[in-house]
């Protein structure tokens, strides 16, 4: 699983004034960080990205003091860029856990930061939490994303491995990599190297289980056998060029056989599919590098994310 760190949990006792970093707070379920004047409203606990600060830090080159708490978060967390999650997705810190319900809000217009430097970044890069569980947080806890309210199903292509010839190693490593980054994995299938059952497989798994996401691995190659590019775009609604391109240009720079991929991604209703190659290095590498992008992606396809 994912996981950052507490750096600072800080709380106002009245509206209207700078929050202070107390070391350690409750936090109450339903409502937020015990003593916090802000506690209570539909944005129980406000979250910040300790890196964003420091990103501002240097880009305003020391200009004023940048104490935690001085942009109104509560909890100043390293290891997360929040704003690229999407709503629903979960956080626990320790026994606490945290539902994200909002991302940005609209800056104060008498906001101390954005009077002395002309901007403030937590109209865009701060996050609000519900509170499902409640529990005390301390500065140095660990933050852990538990879930991302994101469904996927995998889909391998192989004729050996669908006869029992061999074990397939790629599907369950995507798998495994997709539960530690909190997806909820529906569907694991293995399918021979058949154009007209890949392209039903896909056909049944998105208009049916309505996946967010299809990973597919193997078929994407040279061989006569391989059949898993044509079974997608047969099934496609809307062609996603650039996932592909992208992932072929990455995986370049590991290997130059990455050029005889034919893989694509496509879009069918709500549902992105995305062919990843057929080794377990190699889904690996390439989930590595668009995993990040996909939560942004995602949240566009679903309607719930701005472009």
């Amino acid at each position: 699983m994912k996981q950052g760190k507490v750096i600072a949990v800080c709380i106002s006792e009245k509206k209207g004034t700078v929050k202070k970093d107390v070391g350690c707070c409750k936090i109450l379920a339903e409502y937020g960080l015990e003593g916090d004047a802000h506690a209570g409203s539909a944005r129980q606990v406000s979250l910040l990205s300790a890196e964003k600060v420091e990103a501002f830090r240097k880009k305003t080159g020391g200009v004023v003091e940048l104490p935690p708490g001085v942009f109104g978060e509560n909890l100043l967390i390293e290891g997360f860029d929040f704003k690229h999650y999407p709503i629903g997705s979960r956080f626990q810190i320790g026994e606490v856990i945290l539902e994200l319900t909002q991302i940005g809000k609209t800056c104060h217009t008498g906001c101390e930061i954005a009077q002395k430097t002309g901007e403030c970044i937590m109209p865009r890069e701060g996050v609000f939490a519900r509170v499902l569980m409640g529990g005390e947080v301390c500065s140095g806890d660990m933050v852990t994303l538990i879930r991302l309210p994101f469904r996927a199903a995998i889909l391998t292509a192989s004729d050996r491995a669908a006869r029992g010839e061999r074990k397939d190693l790629s599907g369950p490593k995507i798998a495994e990599i997709l539960r530690e980054e909190g997806y909820e994995v529906i569907s694991q299938e293995i399918l021979s190297d058949d154009e007209e059952g890949l392209s039903e497989a896909l056909i049944r798994l998105c208009d049916e289980a309505h996946p967010d996401v299809i990973f597919t691995t193997g078929g994407t190659g040279l061989s006569p056998r391989d059949h898993m590019p044509e079974a997608t775009k047969k099934v496609a609604e809307r062609d996603v060029p650039g996932i592909a391109e992208a992932i072929r240009a990455y995986s370049m720079k590991i290997t130059p056989n990455a050029m005889l991929s034919r893989a694509v991604s496509v879009t069918r209703g709500k549902t992105l599919i995305i062919n990843l190659p057929g080794s377990p290095k190699a889904v690996a590498e390439c989930l590595e590098f668009v995993l990040p992008v996909l939560l942004h992606g995602i949240g566009i396809l679903r309607g719930e994310a701005d472009e």
